[in-house]
Order: C-alpha cells, then sequence, then structure tokens
C-alpha cells in the first residue's frame, strides 16, 4: 500500500456517544430502502468505559506501509524535514530506530499500521503542566489500514521507550465508569468529579514533579464489536471548545428510577392489556392506547407516592412509557412465536 496520510477519528462528546450507542443497541435492520430500522422498545445496554489523561498537545503519528516505508505526520498532513510541525518530523528523525522498533511490535501484515500520539511539551501550545516539560511522544491509540476492508484500532498499551520520552498514556493514571445507557445521566456527575480532578491536577505532569492544570480526559469502551469514544473537558482549559458535562440532580433521577420499578408492575401491566384489549390478542396498533392507560393508572392510583417522592407526572413520564413499551414489546414477539 502506497505512503499516504492517515487520519485520526474526530473524539466526539458524551451526548454523541449516547445517541451512537442507543441506535446501535436498537438497530433491527435495513429497509426495503435501505434506510435503518430502529427498534426503540429494546433495552440498551451498559458499557464500562477506561478513562486516560487528555493532552494538550499537538496530533501526531509514525505509519509504516507493507512496503517498509515510514512516514511521520500531523492531524493534516506528512511531515518533512522542509514541512516540519512544533519539531516532530525532527523529533521522529532523531528516533527512527526507537519507532521501527516499535511498528514491529504491531502484530499484521500487509496495509498501513499508525503509532498515534500527542506530541506535547515547551512551546507546543500554553496553558497546561505539561507545557513545562521538554518535548515528548505520548501514544494513545494505534490504527490498521488494511489493503481490503475497513481500517480499525487496536490497544496500544504494550508500546514505549521511556528512554527516548516515547510514553504511553497507560503509563499514568487512568479512570473508569460504567454507563447505564438507559440512565445515561446517572454516570455525569461522577465524570464531572474526575475531569475537575484532572483539571486541579494533571495526572501526566504530576508524574514528572510538575504540577498544575490538566486538559480533560478521554473514554473509550466497547460494545458488540463496535468501539466508542467520547471526551471530557472542564471550564479552567481557555483554549476548550468542548461543552463541559454537566452535573444532575441524581438523587432526582434515582427517585424517578426507584418510582418506575415501584409503580410499573407485572400486574398493572396485564391489567392495562386486559382493559385495553378486552380478550383480544394485543396488537401494535393499540400500543398507544396501552401507554396512555398505564399513565392514567398512575396518575389516579400512586399521586400520593408521587408527592412522597418529590416528583411530579411529567418527571416519570418517559421512563414509565420506556419501561411499558419495552414489555409490550416482548408479549407481541411472545405471541408471535407461539402462532
Amino acid at each position: 500500500m502506497d505512503k499516504r496520510h492517515v487520519s485520526f477519528s474526530k473524539i466526539p462528546q458524551f451526548r454523541d456517544v449516547v445517541r451512537n450507542v442507543g441506535r446501535q443497541s436498537q438497530f433491527v435492520g435495513l429497509d426495503a430502502n435501505n434506510e435503518p430500522i430502529i427498534n426503540p422498545h429494546v433495552a440498551k445496554p451498559t458499557i464500562t468505559f477506561n478513562g486516560t489523561v487528555k493532552l494538550h498537545g499537538s496530533n501526531g503519528a509514525v505509519c509504516v506501509s507493507d512496503e517498509g516505508e515510514i512516514w511521520s505526520q500531523s492531524r493534516k498532513k506528512i511531515l518533512s524535514i522542509e514541512a516540519d510541525n512544533n519539531g516532530f518530523y525532527q523529533f521522529c528523525h532523531d528516533r527512527l530506530d526507537c519507532f521501527v522498533d516499535l511498528l514491529d511490535q504491531i502484530p499484521g501484515k500487509g496495509g498501513i499500521k499508525s503509532i498515534f500520539g500527542e506530541y506535547c511539551g515547551k512551546g507546543i501550545n500554553q496553558g497546561a503542566a505539561i507545557h513545562e516539560l521538554p518535548k515528548m511522544f505520548v501514544i494513545f491509540a494505534v490504527k490498521i489500514v488494511p489493503v481490503e476492508g475497513d481500517s480499525y484500532y487496536i490497544n496500544s498499551d504494550g508500546l514505549r521507550n521511556s528512554e527516548a520520552r516515547i510514553y504511553n498514556i497507560a503509563d499514568f493514571k487512568t479512570f473508569r465508569c460504567s454507563v447505564d445507557f438507559n440512565y445515561p445521566e446517572l454516570s455525569q456527575n461522577t465524570f464531572v468529579e474526575l475531569v475537575d480532578e484532572v483539571e486541579n491536577e494533571c495526572p501526566v505532569g504530576k508524574s514528572f514533579g510538575v504540577s498544575g492544570v490538566g486538559e480533560g480526559i478521554v473514554w473509550t469502551g466497547e460494545y458488540d464489536g463496535v468501539r466508542h469514544v467520547f471526551k471530557t473537558k472542564g471550564q479552567k482549559h481557555s483554549v476548550s471548545k468542548v461543552r463541559k458535562v454537566g452535573a444532575v440532580d441524581i438523587e432526582k433521577i434515582n427517585s424517578i428510577k426507584g418510582f418506575v420499578e415501584y409503580s410499573v408492575t407485572e400486574n398493572r401491566l396485564n391489567q392495562a392489556v386486559t382493559e385495553v384489549f378486552e380478550g383480544e390478542n394485543p396488537t401494535i396498533k393499540k400500543m398507544g392506547d396501552f401507554l396512555r392507560w398505564i399513565m392514567r393508572d398512575i396518575a389516579e392510583e400512586e399521586a400520593d407516592t408521587l408527592g412522597t417522592n418529590g416528583l411530579v407526572l411529567k418527571d416519570v413520564g418517559r421512563a414509565v412509557s420506556n419501561k411499558a413499551r419495552a414489555w409490550f414489546q416482548e408479549l407481541l414477539d411472545e405471541n408471535r412465536g407461539m402462532n
């Protein structure tokens, strides 16, 4: 495969991953017009994300083709001695043997193998603790571009050469957080606390004896073979254009969750079917009637429970409908399987 620039995927925000995971988990197939069919009644997964410190430097990579040609690149272009990027070309040229050794450690043959990382340190941006350190390259990903098929990322944790100031982001403090995508808001406060921690004291700078501001955290998780990545940044980092993940009222969300478990019971759901269908087989056409019966019954029977929990009907409407809708869809699927 010829030498060419290999792009690094843009890192989205948490709200983008919430949407993407929802679509992936509820995807059924394609219709006659090749448009996606989404089943909103399917429960969404819980995914554990691993977090690494986001460094405020310059995205760079060192690549090798299947012919053995090696090159360095910035986020947008292949570099040369005449077209460098903050000295990254020279940094890689001076450590060519080190990068050859690292590239040889990546499994597989054919196509292009790329080691991505953050080139950072003195003179490369400003405002964070790492900008007081000598220039270094911190590896955070390996991308494979095969001769045929789609490109993909593999684990890069084993790649490093600290003597050459080539580090791995896994060498520094890492984080962990599980997200229930049925209630993704429940994880937001954890993200806020952790990104504030990094902002107040950059773990990478601290490991080198430098105290100061950190930029944020990059989170990576996987669901059903698909890699999901997002970033969280705080407000102290003035160059950031990424909206801070906001804190939420966890107590209220837990109250909603608890109320739904308490009120949307098997007995109430079965009663709704009896009342709405009056002995007829349930059909998707009357799902709206089924959901409205559930909401009316809860409004009439559980008003005092709502008040005790500091809630109103509007607070719980979506969560009640989601649980009832999923149950009703399972009922329809079971009935189809019996016919």
